[in-house]
């Protein structure tokens, strides 16, 4: 499974930075077991979905294993949008965070999104 997450959608002094991070995790029913790679991609584009996607495309072509699914996110990532709409810009492996496994995975991802884009501020 791959877990993404956005960091910086918001504009600050003029620009965005936003830097998506993709977490390909081995997960049980319960819990993260262990993650296999990490991708990473900034963006300074106005955050729109399109520009969101891109970005989300970009880190997971950058994980050693690029075609690991599903691809996982929570809603608000893509503002809430179908996971029908999404799937036309991530392929079809693509769904909302149901279990604590793939919350998990988000999470990490999250924090490495995070911790990235404060290394590039």
């Amino acid at each position: 499974m791959v877990g993404i997450d956005i960091s910086g959608r918001h504009e600050e002094e003029g620009e965005y930075l936003m830097v998506a991070a993709a977490i390909h995790a081995m997960v049980g029913t319960t819990r993260l077991h262990s993650v296999e790679g990490m991708g990473f991609a900034i963006s300074h584009d106005e955050p729109t979905l399109s520009a969101t996607t891109e970005i989300v495309a970009d880190a997971v072509c950058d994980l050693p294993d690029p075609s690991a699914k599903p691809i996982v996110a929570e809603r608000g990532e893509f503002y809430e949008e179908p996971v029908w709409m999404v799937e036309q810009y991530l392929e079809p492996d693509f769904k909302y965070v149901e279990s604590i496994a793939e919350r998990e995975t988000v999470q990490a991802a999250h924090h490495a999104a995070y911790a990235a884009r404060k290394l590039l501020l």
